[in-house]
């Protein structure tokens, strides 16, 4: 009796473990595995400091905490939300005055789009603890250099609040909804050049700089708005696909003792974008990037702050199309020499010019890729960035002395490594991951890049996942039967058996330029793949022809041919998985999202005696219906490049579905509209061919908010259980 009694409780100990070891959805999209970061980390400009956003468990408020960097000990709380009703809502995000003194605070954020947003904001004083509503719903406000002025947008108009006198000038007046926006980006631009704030103060704090865009000629989009209403709401903007319209850009200065505005002339350009402007070192010369519609032809232009004259400092132009035009890759030096990144050699790295715009000396070189510009310490003359120097998959921290000598790499573990420095670059706070290690923080030292303390390493999250099942990402370079090499990872089952037959699902986004195959921590996503290994899924990736940090050459082979390389690449990998004895090349599936979604229904057409099924989340589904600035950069216009558009669209090969087709969107999307999704449905029913679709009402790109990811992956992996 006492055995039995043993035993039965022995089962159901290892029941109960056994279940505790089982992934689930509503476990991943709640949020369970979510790996400890360091929220709003900012390092100080005028102390060897840091703040970071925290939030205290106790009492459930948020505070600016100050951190001294070579100690890593708390110096202060600069304030806590505790101790003002005001900020009940929180803290979403926070800028210091010039002299630190002061902290802006947003608060009530309301999101316009991917990276636009409206908000309250509250100024504080930290000396007297002073905190006051200064601005109610508004965008993107900046402090003058000075300190003493905020420039600001308000309902497509440009402001300025005077902190002594507390009261606000306008210094544009035609912004219009849907017909002239003033300092703020359009919807385009937001998107595909990855910037909203379009005006930018002097160094003297005497002038604004700010484009104008003029929106009236481009074609409007519109979207319904269900919510619970009797009747839907309709929102309407300004969108240009392909081959239409786009807002016609100008620039502008503004002196704001004398109130006045010059034009820029930019007469001679024509149907051109300014994707970045910035003042230089020297107080009355602002740069402006011009680049043509093509974007294969880049000017830098200096502009004289007094009298707008114009002169080209730097040219680049491209066979295809120049890269980086969307990045802050241009620092201004004391003597206004300044640095910039480019592909010109074939793989991005740094240079260096002189105010001139002459060359003065390519700072890296190699067949690899600078991924990010960290800054330049000036007292040393030395440059810090982030580079794929050990493996296009990894990430590592280097500095290099201004003519190209004394490199010193800074990192040491194979993973993913940035950093984020302290003003004087005597430290940097280190995250590293990979993809069998979570992310960790670590103070270290610049010069030698030796660890000083850790700051946090998530042991407990990598405690936790000791419980569950977990397969780990093998990597590998796919080489296809053309010869094509491709960076891959593969997820097997924990009890992979290799006399056994797997199915395979395949995810893969593919974009130009994009990674999927990279070392480090997981994603929500990856922890679905893992749980699907659990349920005796491979999972596999392959980074195709178009992807990046394998040099211009392997990037751009895509251009004027979107989906055409990529979905052969897709493809072909599918067929070398397909021959693994452990693979049972009769059930490979394949997943995507975004470009990624456009990728799938491809492969499931053009590949439908590889692939049995797809899942296609937000797809593009022809490239007509797309943005201008995205789809032209790579495709040239419809008008000039119809056989690249035509050729390489799903929606003009639904006759080819064989297999078990899923086509999910948003019904708000701004960003890929769900007319991609609702015309494809409409070409597949006129085909007579069955699929199953998912609509989520009101959702955005993302498709996100309260239950909705844990409902959209829980249907996906029914379909996947159900097809595959």
């Amino acid at each position: 009796m006492i055995s039995d009694k043993f035993n039965l409780l022995f089962l159901l100990f290892i029941t109960t473990v056994f279940s505790q070891q089982k992934i689930s959805v509503e476990a991943i999209y709640s949020g369970q595995f979510q790996a400890k970061g360091m929220a709003e980390l900012q390092s100080m400009k005028n102390t060897n400091q840091y703040t970071v956003l925290n939030l205290d468990k106790a009492s459930q408020s948020l505070q600016i905490d100050l951190f001294d960097f070579a100690t890593l000990k708390k110096v202060s709380t600069l304030i806590d939300t505790k101790n003002h009703s005001e900020l009940v809502n929180g803290i979403d995000s926070y800028t210091f005055s010039p002299d630190e003194k002061k902290i802006l605070i947003a608060n009530n954020t309301n999101s316009i789009y991917r990276h636009s947003f409206t908000a309250d904001y509250f100024l504080y004083n930290i000396e007297n603890k002073e905190l006051i509503k200064i601005l109610e719903q508004v965008q993107e406000p900046v402090f003058s250099p000075d300190g003493k002025k905020i420039a600001y947008v308000k309902d497509n108009n440009i402001f300025i609040y005077d902190l002594a006198s507390k009261n606000s000038s306008k210094i544009t007046t035609d912004g219009k909804k849907n017909e002239v926006i003033n300092g703020i980006t359009d919807w385009v631009y937001e998107e595909e050049f990855a910037f909203v704030r379009a005006f930018d103060w002097s160094n003297d704090s005497k002038k604004i700089a700010y484009i104008r865009f003029d929106e009236r000629q481009v074609p409007e989009f519109s979207m319904s708005v269900f919510e619970k209403e009797l009747y839907p709401k309709t929102t309407t903007f300004k969108y240009p696909k392909a081959g239409e319209k786009n807002s016609l850009v100008s620039l502008h200065l503004y002196n704001v003792y004398s109130k006045s505005t010059k034009d820029v002339n930019l007469s001679q350009y024509n149907d051109f974008y300014i994707p970045r402007i910035e003042w230089t070192n020297d107080d009355n010369i602002l740069s402006a990037k011009i680049v043509n519609r093509h974007q294969n032809n880049l000017d830098l232009l200096f502009i004289d702050g007094t009298t707008a004259a114009t002169k080209v400092v730097l040219n680049e132009k491209d066979k295809s199309y120049i890269d980086f035009i969307d990045k802050d890759n241009l620092t201004f030096l004391a003597d206004n020499s300044f640095i910039w990144t480019s592909e010109l050699d074939g793989f991005n790295h740094i240079y260096w010019y002189d105010k001139t715009g002459k060359l003065k000396s390519q700072v890296t070189k190699g067949r690899w890729e600078v991924t990010e510009y960290y800054g330049f310490d000036e007292k040393n003359k030395t440059v810090y960035y982030q580079s794929t120097e050990n493996g296009s998959i990894n990430r590592d921290v280097y500095k290099i002395s201004l003519d190209g000598k004394n490199k010193t790499r800074l990192t040491q573990n194979l993973g993913t490594n940035s950093a984020t420095f302290s003003q004087n670059f005597q430290y940097f706070v280190s995250s590293f991951s990979s993809a069998s290690q979570p992310t960790t923080y670590t103070l270290n030292d610049s010069k030698s890049g030796k660890q000083v303390q850790v700051i946090e390493n998530n042991e407990a999250l990598a405690s936790k996942l000791k419980g569950y099942d977990l397969s780990q990402k093998e990597f590998f370079v796919l080489k296809t039967e053309k010869g094509n090499e491709l960076n891959a990872w593969i997820l097997k089952p924990k009890n992979f058996d290799s006399t056994k037959k797997y199915p395979v699902l395949m995810y893969q986004y593919s974009g130009p330029g994009s990674q999927q195959v990279n070392n480090e921590w997981n994603s929500h996503d990856d922890y679905w793949f893992m749980m699907l290994t659990q349920q005796g899924y491979i999972v596999a990736c392959v980074d195709g022809r178009g992807t990046g940090y394998k040099g211009a050459d392997f990037k751009k082979v895509t251009y004027k041919q979107l989906g055409k390389y990529e979905v052969e690449d897709q493809i072909d990998a599918a067929k070398v998985i397909g021959n693994y004895l452990y693979v049972d090349k009769s059930r490979i599936g394949i997943f995507g999202w975004s470009y990624g979604g456009f990728m799938s229904s491809n492969c499931i057409l053009k590949g439908n005696d590889v692939f049995k099924m797809a899942i296609a989340v937000a797809p593009v589904t022809n490239w007509r219906f797309y943005d201008s600035v995205y789809t032209e950069r790579y495709m040239q216009t419809p008008q000039e490049n119809p056989e690249g558009y035509d050729n390489n669209s799903p929606i003009n090969f639904v006759e080819n579905l064989k297999g078990k087709y899923l086509l999910i969107h948003g019904s708000s999307d701004d960003n890929v509209h769900v007319q991609n999704s609702m015309q494809m449905m409409e070409a597949l029913i006129q085909a007579n061919k069955q699929f199953d679709s998912q609509i989520y009402p009101d959702k955005n790109h993302g498709i996100y908010g309260g239950k909705t990811r844990i409902q959209l992956f829980n249907k996906m992996t029914n379909f996947i259980q159900n097809n595959l």
